[in-house]
């Protein structure tokens, strides 16, 4: 079966979505089925090595070919060698380092237009688009790696005949950090373009039962993938570090909690005594994040701390999985509904506990795989107090461990998310195999 990923693409930081699709194509390639991954907007930055063919797919609706075509009309007429140019993975990587300069205004008029894409000045980038399906891929399924993409749905299906899956990720953050008027309309405009969709997956429950009412669906009308991870590398290590290390990855900004983590460190060594133990801090760091940052090393240096924490940006794999085993507990306080929370998975894999918010999709994740703790949200003092009490209690420590590793294994692993995957779209593909 020929299946294809349409991926949007971050160009400069690690992104969950991304790194799930990449997962699930070599799982489903491996299972036999011809897949190709088409980044959208940007290239995909991923920790691990691609598909094969990789190489050859361009990036389509090039992120510098969209804005200009937003912006001026001149652009939507230009010949195909100047896109191409523009498309060139080296100028897209360094738009996307500086594109956090882009209004609100404009990343809520492009959403509109993306949504309705058929009916948007934008129909050039879809000509092109459906132009490479139809005559080099010609798919037998198509999947939306999130629906802020759903507005090619309906013209998929019906220029290519092929089913459609779009994925949920994460878009209510995006959506509703628009200003209005494009906040509700994009709103609006999801859910009268998701229809078009023959199957709607979501990483976890929580998200479901959140989207659903949202636009209009019952939580039922929803599947439920849990994302998955390759556990090549992912081991135990032999012994806790000495000193005790906290650790956090995921991007260095507000949205993942990262002042929170901050503050929770300051109340474990100011109010509760702990003169020992370490925080290190990895993940992607954008333009966007370096003010944050620079204010909390200045919050960290004011309250004495700056020699007990180490930052690390942008790791690779292996930097990632090493960094994860040399940790004692793991957190990230994510201060939104996160859908998923994929450094959960790979923190449990190499058997660390994580203290993690009540809320969102993380008590799913912990229910499932019992490698954590959850603690009330928003609240520094008490991830402080749950990191004091698990330091100072190795033997819950270990089991804890040993249950993540164990449940990664049986719940998020890379084969369980692809059988869950093609069980899901079994009754799309009958026929098509």
């Amino acid at each position: 079966m020929k299946i294809v990923f349409l991926t949007a693409g971050t160009g400069s930081y690690y992104c969950g979505a991304c790194m799930r699709d990449n997962t699930l194509a070599r799982e489903l390639h491996r299972a036999g089925h011809d897949v190709t991954i088409a980044p959208m907007y940007l290239p995909l930055i991923l920790d691990e090595t691609t598909l094969d063919n990789a190489r050859d797919v361009p990036v389509f609706f090039g992120g510098i070919n969209v804005f200009l075509q937003q912006k001026l009309a001149l652009f939507r007429h230009t010949p195909a060698w100047f896109d191409r140019m523009l498309n060139g993975t080296g100028l897209l990587k360094w738009a996307a380092r500086r594109s956090h300069m882009t209004s609100a205004r404009t990343h809520g008029e492009m959403m509109l237009e993306m949504l309705n894409v058929d009916e948007s000045p934008l129909r050039k980038e879809l000509d092109k688009l459906l132009e490479w399906l139809t005559g080099v891929v010609k798919p037998d399924l198509i999947c939306l790696s999130n629906a802020l993409l759903v507005g090619f749905a309906g013209e998929l299906r019906r220029r290519l005949g092929a089913p459609i899956v779009t994925f949920f990720q994460g878009e209510d953050t995006f959506l509703d950090g628009l200003p209005e008027p494009y906040r509700s309309r994009a709103w609006a405009a999801l859910k009268a373009r998701l229809p078009a969709s023959d199957l709607l997956i979501s990483p976890t429950r929580f998200y479901a039962d959140y989207m659903a009412p949202r636009l209009g669906l019952a939580s039922a009308d929803i599947a439920v993938v849990p994302n998955g991870i390759r556990l090549d590398g992912f081991s135990v290590a032999d012994a806790p570090p000495a000193p005790p290390v906290i650790g956090y990855l995921a991007r260095m900004s507000r949205d993942k909690g990262l002042d929170l983590l901050v503050e929770a460190f300051i109340a474990l060594s100011r109010d509760l005594g702990d003169t020992t133990t370490r925080l290190h801090i990895a993940g992607a760091a954008t333009a966007g994040d370096e003010p944050l940052i620079a204010q909390l090393k200045h919050r960290l240096a004011d309250a004495g701390l700056a020699g007990r924490i180490e930052w690390l940006p942008n790791v690779t794999r292996e930097q990632k999985i090493a960094f994860l085993r040399g940790l004692t507990l793991f957190s990230v306080p994510t201060a939104y509904p996160e859908a998923f929370g994929l450094y959960v998975v790979e923190a449990m894999a190499c058997g660390v506990p994580v203290v993690q918010p009540a809320t969102a999709a993380f008590p799913e994740l912990i229910g499932a795989a019992g490698g954590g703790a959850c603690v009330p949200p928003r609240d520094a003092g008490a991830l402080a107090r749950a990191w004091r009490d698990l330091l100072a209690d190795a033997p819950r420590r270990t089991a804890l461990g040993r249950a993540g590793r164990l449940g990664v294994e049986k719940c998020f692993s890379a084969p369980t998310m692809c059988a869950e995957f093609l069980r899901a779209t079994a009754r799309l593909t009958a026929g098509r195999v």
